[in-house]
């Protein structure tokens, strides 16, 4: 749990290095300047401080690999924190590489991806390691949709990070500070023209438009499969995935209508994280807390002249 939410405050911080043009504060790699520590001035304070809070990340997860190795009996738990150890390091390779080849759009946007499957191995690490799935067994038939909703949603919020990681970095390296700079209309308009997605920044960023629409659609839903079980620990974090949503497309609004100011534009990257997060713990939880659905029993056959029936 601590790996989890250093995770997200790693994210969060990663944001401010994006949102405040920090990504070369800091020309070198893996020291900062030459130095383990260099003044902390200017862009330099958030990206090195940054790999600071990475470093602390990386740490935290390498005691839990090899905790996890010396302590748990199951192979597949052992398997996921060597997974997750793994992912750290070639996280901060990716980090590495994004300094030394100035930035690269692939590398900028494998690097944000990487982070967010990190974090779903975090919690899908605290939450088998945790009393409620030990004590519960596999779940039965998904009777109420609840587990194929929360697949779908966990899929479509990384979809659509995968598009904001995308426009962010792209929209950066062409140097444009905002593709559509105005919300809720597009140019001045309710439908964008036509020759708007000519421009690739520009159809990135009515792409991310849109699938904030479908995310607050598939999470919506999930909300609603997850009430019909009548199960608080399922419609309580699906209920705040929800919130958090709405709260997502506020932050998006706010980005744009304050020409990328760096709060809400960090936040929004770091509240998008967390409604992924929540997406796939409902994904995991509906696997260990729905019951199977209550069958009727065969009738066995009879055979005629049997002498029970008399």
């Amino acid at each position: 749990m601590l790996l989890v939410g250093a995770t997200l405050v790693l994210i969060f911080v990663g944001g401010l290095v994006t949102s405040t043009g920090s990504g070369l504060a800091v020309p070198d790699w893996p020291l900062s300047y030459g130095q383990l520590m260099p003044p902390m001035v200017g862009g330099i304070f958030y990206e090195h401080g940054h790999r600071m809070v990475a470093s602390a990340v990386g740490f935290i997860t390498l005691v839990l690999a090899v905790w996890t190795a010396r302590v748990e009996r199951r192979r597949g738990m052992r398997w996921l924190a060597w997974g997750a150890l793994a992912a750290v390091v070639a996280q901060g390779i990716l980090g590495g590489l994004t300094v030394k080849f100035l930035l690269p759009t692939p590398v900028s946007v494998a690097h944000a991806c990487l982070a967010q499957t990190f974090f779903c191995l975090t919690i899908a690490l605290a939450y088998a390691g945790s009393r409620e799935w030990l004590e519960s067994v596999p779940a039965g038939d998904d009777v109420r949709g609840v587990r194929s909703a929360a697949t779908l949603a966990t899929g479509v919020v990384f979809v659509q990070l995968l598009l904001g990681a995308l426009m962010r970095h792209m929209m950066r390296n062409s140097g444009a500070e905002l593709a559509v700079p105005d919300f809720p209309r597009m140019f001045g308009r309710w439908l964008p023209p036509l020759d708007a997605f000519e421009s690739a920044p520009v159809a990135v960023h009515l792409a991310h438009r849109a699938g904030a629409l479908v995310v607050l659609v598939v999470v919506a839903r999930l909300f609603w499969r997850a009430g019909r079980t009548g199960d608080a620990r399922l419609v309580r974090p699906a209920l705040l995935a929800a919130a958090l949503v709405v709260v997502q497309i506020g932050l998006g609004a706010a980005t744009v209508l304050t020409v990328k100011a760096v709060l809400p534009t960090t936040a929004h990257v770091a509240t998008g994280a967390a409604i992924l997060g929540l997406c796939w713990f409902v994904t995991l939880r509906s696997r260990r807390l729905l019951r199977p659905s209550a069958r009727a029993a065969p009738v066995p056959a009879v055979p005629l002249g049997d002498p029970a029936l008399s």
